[in-house]
């Protein structure tokens, strides 16, 4: 698609069309959910941004024929719709593959390229700052570079899977689905620097779980009905520890990430409030920050296999 009163970026070369189209946006505008709209020329389905940097995109758009603009970050995209061939052009190079489930696009930042894709696509995207992927390099000890190759329909399984988990798992319950996202991207990033870097990662993982003292406090703010954070960075803090190793270290202790613990304890909060009949499905949800009923039902139905009321009358 080209932009009103634009010519059609495919009938010049890849290299004029980039450069013709380089300057028309600000470079403050260059974040890729801006880029995304633009070039799309619609809204996400879903966007849920980390004010720890980054952000994941779920996207369900037509055809697409035009320049993708340099973004400031990462670019990460697990495929989910249609089989279906595609072009992509940056500079010299021309790539073209198939898309279908189970593989990645990659478009490191600063990266422009001009696409020809026929048909509809449902895609899920990943923006990974450039400072979080050499965060994860040092917190892991991993000596590797943090420059990602540029791939397109490239087959990677584990981080199309993982990144498509973040449509379906998103619970409308901000605690809940901030501590998911926020570890789903430090796994991503720990899965680019192994798969797409062009060199293997070398480094050894811990062994060993959390002091007892320190996997206390961490339960405690957890469980807290406070308005704590239970951000993976306030647990990590206080565990004197990297998010990632924190993590690693949870679920050594636990074995459960940060996220399915606390999943999982609020869904005995729930149980234990439903068995009262005073107090209403709407309060419940209410009171475990969910951002509706029908989020908490949706949740809860996920867990169980059955509504709230289905289960209340059930048991009651």
């Amino acid at each position: 698609m080209s932009l009103p009163g634009s010519s059609n970026p495919l009938e010049s070369s890849p290299d004029e069309a980039i450069e013709a189209r380089r300057d028309e946006i600000p470079a403050a505008d260059h974040n890729p959910a801006n880029e995304m709209s633009r070039v799309l020329r619609t809204a996400p389905i879903h966007l849920a941004a980390d004010p720890s940097g980054g952000a994941i995109a779920h996207w369900n758009h037509g055809p697409l024929h035009d320049v993708v603009e340099p973004m400031t970050d990462h670019v990460v995209m697990a495929y989910n719709g249609a089989i279906q061939r595609m072009e992509r052009r940056s500079g010299r190079s021309i790539q073209s593959g198939t898309f279908r489930r189970g593989v990645v696009i990659i478009i490191p930042a600063g990266s422009s390229s001009l696409w020809d894709i026929p048909k509809p696509v449902d895609v899920v995207q990943l923006y990974l700052p450039r400072s979080t992927l050499t965060r994860i390099a040092d917190e892991t000890d991993t000596f590797t570079p943090t420059d990602l190759l540029e791939r397109t329909a490239h087959p990677d399984l584990i981080t199309s899977r993982l990144l498509l988990s973040a449509a379906d798992v998103l619970e409308g319950n901000t605690a809940l689905d901030t501590l998911f996202r926020q570890q789903l991207t430090d796994l991503l990033a720990t899965r680019l620097l192994a798969a797409h870097t062009g060199k293997a990662p070398s480094y050894q993982p811990a062994l060993g779980g959390l002091a007892p003292s320190v996997l206390r406090r961490a339960i405690e703010r957890l469980r807290s009905d406070a308005d704590a954070d239970v951000s993976l960075g306030a647990l990590a803090a206080d565990s004197g520890l990297s998010r990632f190793h924190f993590c690693r270290a949870f679920k050594e202790s636990t074995g459960l990430s940060p996220h399915n613990w606390l999943r999982q304890y609020r869904l005995e909060q729930a149980i234990n409030m439903l068995r009262d009949p005073q107090k209403s499905i709407a309060l419940v949800a209410a009171s475990l920050g969910y951002a509706s009923q029908t989020a908490f039902a949706a949740a809860f139905r996920k867990l169980t296999g059955e509504t709230p009321t289905d289960w209340r009358r059930r048991h009651g």
